[in-house]
């Protein structure tokens, strides 16, 4: 199983789409994930680690919720 982090920008207001990813990551994979969690951050911060491997950054990708959680599920196949 795997574990993923979320860190997210507190003032940036995104909360919400930290949120929802991290739905859209359990629904997608269930009981093959250890944990999803949310790790406040400033500064316009908005990655995504598995396993300690980041596999997004809004710094070098545009935000798409759908590939973020295929790159977490390259990580859950290879953890199985």
């Amino acid at each position: 199983m795997v574990s993923v982090e979320i860190e997210y920008c507190v003032p940036c207001g995104h909360l919400s789409r930290a949120q929802e990813l991290e739905v859209a990551i359990l629904e997608a994979y269930g009981l093959q994930v250890d944990r999803v969690a949310l790790v406040t951050g400033d500064g316009g911060v908005f990655e995504v680690r598995v396993d300690g491997e980041q596999v997004f950054d809004i710094d070098d990708d545009e935000y798409d919720a759908d590939a973020i959680v295929d790159a977490v599920g390259s990580y859950v196949g290879a953890a199985a």
